[in-house]
């Protein structure tokens, strides 16, 4: 079988997964917007943001720097998996430790000083703090699952936990009002503490849920041994300190503005404008399904045929199929937006039409993605240098344009300046990678091609939008067109991968 073949069926299990897993996640996002305001899915959006930014701090770049490191010490296999779990338990163990002690005034801060809602927001942070530390723990065996090549194991796990996490938001959101209506069994004991339609049942059921992952775990996690060699672990933590700072700069582009708009907006609209932002931005994740799968694919692939002399080319074909996919998507995105706004209607015709009004942000958002899913194909070439440092770089200028950006334009444009800052970070960023890339390990891609493939999307998108005002009709003639067009286009490559044997 060849390389790419192999790559395009492991990617092919973990985009499956990764559908099946967040279409199932996707299930909860009508649920969340039907039963909740738009103003208290502001509070779930703000919290989860805080949530992302701290994922990156604990798991301090392990991932990458594991499949790197792993890969360089093949005869030390098992003292880098050991090395990679202690150093990530180590944070976690530092961070429980600071939330529990300073938790008070952090709810204060939170809640923004409001009484009423401190006892909540003591609540979230608890539970949320749990939730980041398993999950952080749970990345280094997930990893040892993808450079095993079991991408079934990694599948099974990841679908089991989303099933779970989803029939305990339904128990709590749907089945004990049930209960308590109908006077089933235990109805007197759940009415004594039941709140109806609190956001708090929706982190409980994410703890549960990763505690489950987390026994699901264990035939990895039963796999370390106290093997400490100081000398890699000092190595890798110079590897994977700019990754880190540099993950924490990703997150920041994608979840900062988030928490901006709830600063530098008015309190009296900021949660509710957060809402409509947050429910919107749940439409462009489906184009980051396809990312997220290439990523999981891509990173334990490109660092094993780093030594083949032909690996520059093959990276290159992966790139154009990259791409092409990209682009279709995007378009097939936006081409059906009036139906997938569904997802979010809300629970009656006005926060309907509430959350409705921030559509404008789907397509500045998915582009984004093409954009930010460009980079991290991109980013094989300062992760396979050990140029580390150039990850910080081009992060940290997308951090620093995130934050000013915002800071000038949310007090008067909203979200809709957050999802434009977002497009141009995550543009900024692709330019960067590429042009550095290209004088430090050059690799042969198809820039013509490519870009034409990028513009065309672009050209189409605004075409279905903005001039044809999202018709279904039409957005999916064009769609078609597209489509029949990088067939002809590729259909030699194509035909040739298709009948490739070995």
């Amino acid at each position: 079988m060849s390389t790419a073949k192999k790559f395009a069926g492991q990617t092919a299990i973990y985009g499956i997964s990764t559908i099946i897993t967040r279409s199932l996640y996707f299930i909860l996002t009508p649920i969340y917007v039907g039963l909740l305001s738009a103003k208290v899915y502001g509070v779930f959006t703000k919290m989860y943001s805080w949530a992302s930014l701290l994922t990156a701090i604990l798991s301090f770049g392990m991932e990458t720097t594991f499949f790197r490191y792993i890969n360089k010490y093949q005869d030390k296999r098992t003292i880098v998996y050991s090395n990679s779990l202690v150093a990530v338990v180590f944070t976690c163990i530092i961070f429980l430790v600071a939330v529990f002690m300073f938790i008070s005034p952090m709810a204060s801060w939170l809640s923004d000083g409001n009484s009423a809602t401190i006892n909540d927001y003591v609540f979230y942070i608890k539970t949320l703090s749990i939730v980041l530390a398993i999950d952080a723990i749970c990345i280094v065996p997930f990893a040892l699952i993808r450079f095993n090549g079991k991408p079934k194991r990694y599948a099974t796990i990841k679908i089991l936990n989303i099933v779970f996490v989803v029939t305990l938001n339904l128990f709590f959101l749907y089945g004990i009002p049930v209960i308590i209506k109908q006077h089933f069994m235990g109805s007197g004991w759940f009415e004594q503490w039941y709140r109806p339609h609190w956001v708090g049942y929706i982190f409980l059921a994410n703890m549960l849920s990763s505690i489950f992952t987390f026994l699901m775990l264990i035939p990895e996690l039963s796999q370390f041994r106290p093997k400490f060699n100081g000398d890699i672990l000092r190595e890798m933590l110079i590897y994977s300190w700019p990754i880190f700072i540099a993950n924490i700069s990703y997150i920041i582009n994608e979840n900062l503005d988030k928490i901006m708009l709830g600063k530098l907006l008015p309190p009296t609209i900021s949660e509710q404008q957060v809402g409509i932002y947050g429910a919107c931005a749940k439409i462009s994740l489906f184009l980051s399904l396809f990312v997220q799968a290439f990523r999981l694919g891509a990173e334990p692939f490109f660092f094993s045929h780093a030594k083949n002399k032909n690996a520059g080319e093959t990276y290159a074909k992966i790139m154009n199929y990259f791409v092409i996919v990209v682009s279709v998507i995007f378009v097939g995105l936006v081409a059906n937006i009036e139906i997938l706004k569904y997802f979010i209607k809300g629970h009656d015709p006005v926060q309907q039409a509430i959350y409705w009004s921030g559509l404008g942000v789907v397509p500045l958002l998915l582009f984004g993605y093409v954009s930010l899913g460009i980079y991290m194909n991109l980013s094989v070439w300062y992760k396979l240098s050990d140029q580390t440092k150039y990850g910080l770089y081009i992060s940290g200028i997308g951090a620093i344009l995130t934050i000013i950006l915002n800071i000038i334009y949310i007090p008067k444009y909203s979200y809709m300046a957050s999802a434009w800052i977002s497009l141009i970070a995550y543009t900024v960023m692709m330019l960067l990678s590429y042009i550095w890339g290209q004088k430090n390990y050059p690799i042969p891609y198809k820039l013509k091609k490519n870009g034409a493939y990028i513009l065309s999307s672009l050209i189409i998108v605004f075409v279905s939008f903005v001039v044809f005002k999202r018709n279904l009709i039409i957005g999916n003639g064009l769609l078609v067109l597209f489509l029949t067009a990088i067939v002809l286009i590729e259909k030699k490559d194509f035909a040739a991968l298709l009948k490739r044997k070995n």
